[in-house]
């Protein structure tokens, strides 16, 4: 079923110079990948997700925070790219400027053709030196946690745990889209985590048409241009492009 639109979010996406778009969970969750805080379940139904993404916990027990982080890639491997990952792709190759920013870790988008994301969170399908913070490709196999092979430290997950600031360069990219883009659309996020949760309403104040794109509008700010599109990503985002770029 096709979601109503609102005539003047077609409008403001078809004559945009730049748009930007801040993805959350929600969008991934249609591929089948659980958000962070679904409940745990086989070995793991007796952690918290909370207790076993942080720094503390890694220095604590570094073997079984990789293991949950290796079931997690697992996961995330198996899953595909979905109908909304795919319409941000169409979309970037519609407007003249495109930003895409995303608090998800699972490279979905850029296996479904995003280039240049910005990943506010890291991506759990890299792994870097704990001491040293470098970026290891092929992490030895059969250990958990896998040595560094420069320095033998412990690699972990190229991910930001509780605790952890944000990388300040992708931080500071997602805000200067948020400050110069004309649209920005939020999609599949709660947007109540910050700073990322800044970010559409930071657009909104500087004049930009925001949309947010989720299964409920429960809990998001409102005001003058913030639009709200009910519905799963996607079922919504490709029909924003079809309705911007009808097909001849």
């Amino acid at each position: 079923m096709t979601p109503a639109l609102d005539p003047a979010v077609i409008a403001a996406l078809r004559g945009a110079r730049h748009v930007a778009a801040l993805t959350g969970a929600g969008i991934s969750a249609e591929s089948g990948i659980p958000t962070f805080r679904d409940a745990l379940t086989g070995l793991w139904a007796n952690y918290n997700p909370e207790d076993l993404a942080t720094p503390e916990a890694f220095a604590r027990q570094p073997a079984v925070v990789w293991d949950w982080y290796a079931g997690r890639r697992g996961a995330i491997r198996a899953a595909q790219p979905n109908a909304g990952h795919r319409a941000l792709v169409e979309l970037a190759r519609r407007v003249p400027r495109f930003t895409l920013i995303t608090q998800n870790v699972d490279g979905l988008h850029q296996r479904a053709g995003s280039v240049d994301v910005i990943e506010l969170h890291g991506n759990i399908l890299r792994s870097r030196c704990s001491r040293e913070g470098v970026i290891v490709d092929d992490p030895a196999p059969n250990a958990s946690p896998p040595p560094c092979p420069r320095c033998g430290a412990p690699l972990r997950p190229d991910v930001v745990w509780f605790g952890e600031i944000l990388p300040l360069e992708a931080l500071a990219a997602a805000e200067d889209a948020a400050v110069t883009c004309d649209v920005l659309l939020s999609v599949g996020t709660s947007n109540l985590v910050v700073p990322a949760a800044s970010l559409p309403w930071m657009a909104a104040g500087r004049g930009a048409t925001v949309v947010v794109v989720n299964t409920t509008a429960e809990g998001q700010h409102s005001g003058p241009g913030i639009h709200f599109a009910v519905g799963a990503a996607g079922t919504v985002l490709p029909a924003l492009v079809a309705a911007a770029w009808p097909a001849p």
